[in-house]
C-alpha cells in the first residue's frame, strides 16, 4: 500500500511538473513574440479564477482516471512514467530555433509555406497547409522530429494521459473476441503521426497485431524510429489516406483515431467514418479521441475560441459543433458513448 501511494505521488508530481513547464514555456514565448513582433501581438486571454479552477479540476480528474486505469490493469503502470526525456531534450532547442519562422509565418498569414520538393498531387488540398503555423506542415522530417514535444507543451504535459483514454474502450471491445488467439486480433491506429499512441497501445496490447497508418511519410519514419525497440511483434506502418484505407471489408477488430477529425473538413470526416465502418468486423470497436466540443464542454468555450484564434486550424470551428454521435449512429454503429477528459473528447462505438 505504501509503495502504491509513493508511486501515485511520484506520478502526480511528474504530471504537475510537466504542466508547470508547459505553462512557463507558453508564457515566456508569448512575451518574447509580443516584444519582437508587436504588430502581431497575441490577444490577451485572461483566465479568470473560476475558469482556472475548472481547468485545474479537469486536469486532476484526468490524472485520477489515468492512475485508476493503471491500478485496474487496463494498462501497465510503467506507461505512466514512460517519458522520453532524452528525446525531448534534443527537440526543445529546435522548437526555440524554429520560433522566428513560425512567428513570421503567422504575421504574414502564410499557410502554404511547404517544402518545395513535395509532390502536391499526392496529397488532398485540405492537407497542404501549415496547421498550427507548423514549419513544413506535416511534410518534413524536421516537423516530425519536434511534433511530440510541441503537443506536450500545448496540453501542459497531459497529452499521453489523454491518448491513453482510448485503451479502456478498446480493451472492453476486444473482449467479445476472447475465444480467438490475441495474435489474430488487429488494432488499427489511423493518423498515427510520430508513434506516441502506438507505443501506448503496444504497452496495453503486447500480443495483438497493431497497425499504424498516416498520410505523412516523414511522420511514419519518425514513428518507425520511435517504436523500433518495443517488445512484442513488429508494428506495421502503412502510408495511406484515411479516406481510402487499404484493408478488406470486415477485416479489423478495433480502430483508434487520435486528434485527426478537427483537422478535416466536414465532408471528409463523413468519408473517414464510412471507411472505419467498412473495414471493421461486425462487433468490432471504433474509438475516436479529439478536441472537446461545445456540446459537452460549455465551460471551456473561451479556451476553444482562443485555440482557433491562436493556431491555424481552419476546420476547428466547424468540428466543435459537429454532432459526431448522431453521425456514428446513423452509419449503423450501436452502443455509442462519449466522454470528455480535460481537453479531449473520446467516442466509442460498436459495429
Amino acid at each position: 500500500m505504501a509503495r502504491a501511494q509513493i508511486s501515485k505521488i511520484a506520478y502526480k508530481t511528474i504530471q504537475q511538473g510537466k504542466s508547470i513547464a508547459g505553462l512557463a514555456h507558453k508564457e515566456i514565448s508569448s512575451r518574447i513574440m509580443n516584444f519582437i513582433l508587436p504588430d502581431t501581438k497575441l490577444e490577451s486571454f485572461n483566465i479568470d479564477k473560476n475558469l482556472l479552477l475548472k481547468i485545474q479540476n479537469s486536469m486532476e480528474l484526468l490524472r485520477e482516471e489515468d492512475w485508476n486505469d493503471a491500478e485496474n490493469n487496463i494498462y501497465p503502470k510503467k506507461l505512466l512514467f514512460d517519458e522520453p526525456w532524452l528525446r525531448y531534450l534534443t527537440q526543445y532547442p529546435k522548437i526555440w530555433l524554429d520560433m522566428p519562422n513560425t512567428w513570421e509565418r503567422r504575421r504574414k498569414q502564410n499557410f502554404e509555406d511547404l517544402p518545395k520538393y513535395i509532390d502536391k498531387d499526392n496529397y488532398p488540398q485540405y492537407y497542404l497547409r501549415n496547421f498550427h503555423h507548423q514549419t513544413d506542415g506535416y511534410l518534413s522530417d524536421f516537423s516530425a522530429s519536434i511534433y511530440d514535444l510541441q503537443v506536450e507543451i500545448l496540453f501542459n504535459g497531459s497529452a499521453d494521459a489523454m491518448r491513453r483514454r482510448v485503451i479502456k474502450p478498446i480493451k472492453e471491445g476486444l473482449s467479445v473476441f476472447s475465444e480467438r488467439n490475441k495474435s489474430e486480433l488487429k488494432i488499427l491506429d489511423v493518423a498515427t503521426g510520430s508513434g506516441r499512441t502506438l507505443k501506448q497501445l503496444r504497452g496495453a496490447f503486447p500480443k495483438e497485431k497493431i497497425i499504424g497508418t498516416d498520410l505523412s511519410g516523414s511522420y511514419l519514419k519518425e514513428a518507425s524510429r520511435y517504436i523500433s525497440d518495443l517488445d512484442g511483434d513488429l508494428i506495421e506502418l502503412i502510408k495511406c489516406n484515411a479516406e481510402d484505407l487499404p484493408f478488406q471489408d470486415n477485416s479489423l477488430q478495433a480502430i483508434s483515431c487520435v486528434y485527426l477529425f478537427h483537422e478535416l473538413p466536414r465532408s471528409i470526416r463523413d468519408k473517414v467514418l464510412n471507411e472505419f465502418y467498412r473495414v471493421l468486423e461486425p462487433s468490432g470497436t471504433l474509438v475516436l479521441a479529439d478536441s472537446i466540443q461545445i456540446s459537452d464542454s460549455p465551460d471551456f468555450i473561451e479556451i476553444m475560441e482562443n485555440f482557433h484564434k491562436s493556431f491555424h486550424e481552419p476546420f476547428y470551428c466547424d468540428y466543435i459543433k459537429d454532432d459526431l454521435n448522431t453521425k456514428i449512429e446513423d452509419l449503423g454503429f450501436h452502443n455509442v458513448k462519449s466522454n470528455s477528459f480535460f481537453m479531449t473528447k473520446v467516442w466509442s462505438a460498436v459495429k
